[in-house]
């Protein structure tokens, strides 16, 4: 997909001890409200790993040029902090797919 105004859906996987799990969970929360009033933002979805040691967002984003202007929010920044102290994260940008019910 070349269309940087397409719909786009961030998947990424956060790793962390599972003494933080709780921890990143609510920094995660803050970083989505954060995100919440940004040109573009349409949906976020937290999930836990039952393993307690990885979270998962889904996030919905207007376009390419929405989520990369996003990066740049000095409240995102700011929010990424905290999170960066307890986890590793691997964020991959994905087209919509098909929902399958």
């Amino acid at each position: 997909m070349d269309d940087d105004n397409a719909p786009v859906v961030l998947i990424n996987v956060y790793k962390c001890d599972p003494a933080r799990q709780e921890d990143l969970i609510e920094y995660l929360t803050q970083l989505a409200q954060a995100q919440r009033s940004l040109e573009g933002f349409i949906s976020a979805t937290l999930h836990r790993g039952l393993n307690g040691k990885v979270v998962a967002n889904h996030a919905v984003w207007r376009s390419r040029e929405d989520w990369k202007a996003m990066t740049r929010d000095p409240a995102v920044v700011a929010a990424m902090e905290p999170i960066m102290a307890v986890a590793t994260f691997e964020p991959h940008l994905y087209e919509p797919g098909e929902v399958i019910e």
